[in-house]
């Protein structure tokens, strides 16, 4: 069975798209599929920290990056048992990538992917939701998916990547074996109203049975 593409990657979160754009970098036919219309959902991850800022810079893209809407974190504090500790300074860093870019998700996958379709090899398709495997015999050659009309395709591939989240189908179809290590608390998630400052003050406060985590976001907090 020919393959269409050389790599097809499920699901466009931050691993995916970081994935394609790579892949895509090296010279392959890279398409990336994500089940949503766009990257605009809310309480994901939107710390983009010292390691991945240094990965973008060694790839030439960080100052385009930093371009986009953000703010720096360079110290996090907490307050526990009453008492105000600061436990992370990243200011001792390169320069470069010395503190956490607060940056709406939508904000890192709208430019990864930007950065992505500058090469020949890339495609994004929205909307584009996985269903189960293409199989070949005993082994994996691409993925099923449905896309926003309802129409059902077969993609053949000769690698498949399955970053399609924690209830991932391709998992299942492939008979993946999750290995669940459980978890002793739920997070909520809500926002607060606050007054813009001039720094970023980012921490949280941790109290016998009760931990509330608070990212600054400018105008609210994002409580945890």
């Amino acid at each position: 069975m020919a393959a269409e593409v050389d790599l097809c990657i499920v699901g466009g979160g931050p691993a995916g798209m970081v994935a394609g754009l790579l892949f895509a970098r090296a010279g392959l036919r890279v398409t990336v599929l994500e089940k949503h219309a766009d990257f605009l959902r809310d309480f994901r991850g939107d710390t983009v920290h010292p390691s991945t800022l240094r990965i973008f810079s060694d790839l030439g893209l960080l100052d385009r990056l930093l371009a986009r809407p953000h703010d720096k974190v360079r110290t996090i504090g907490a307050t526990v048992g009453g008492r105000q500790l600061a436990f992370a300074d990243l200011s001792a860093f390169d320069p470069r990538w010395n503190f956490i870019a607060m940056m709406p998700q939508w904000e890192f996958l709208d430019f990864v992917a930007e950065e992505a379709r500058r090469f020949p090899g890339f495609e994004l398709i929205m909307e584009a939701e996985a269903t189960g495997l293409v199989m070949a015999a005993d082994r994996v050659a691409g993925v099923r998916y449905r896309d926003c009309a309802g129409i059902e395709h077969a993609l053949t591939a000769r690698l498949v990547i399955a970053s399609d989240g924690r209830r991932s189908v391709l998992r299942g179809a492939a008979a993946l074996r999750v290995r669940d290590l459980g978890a002793p608390i739920d997070v909520f998630w809500f926002r607060i109203p606050k007054v813009r400052t001039g720094d970023n003050r980012s921490g949280g406060i941790f109290e016998p049975g009760r931990i509330i985590a608070m990212i600054d976001r400018g105008d609210y907090w994002q409580c945890a």
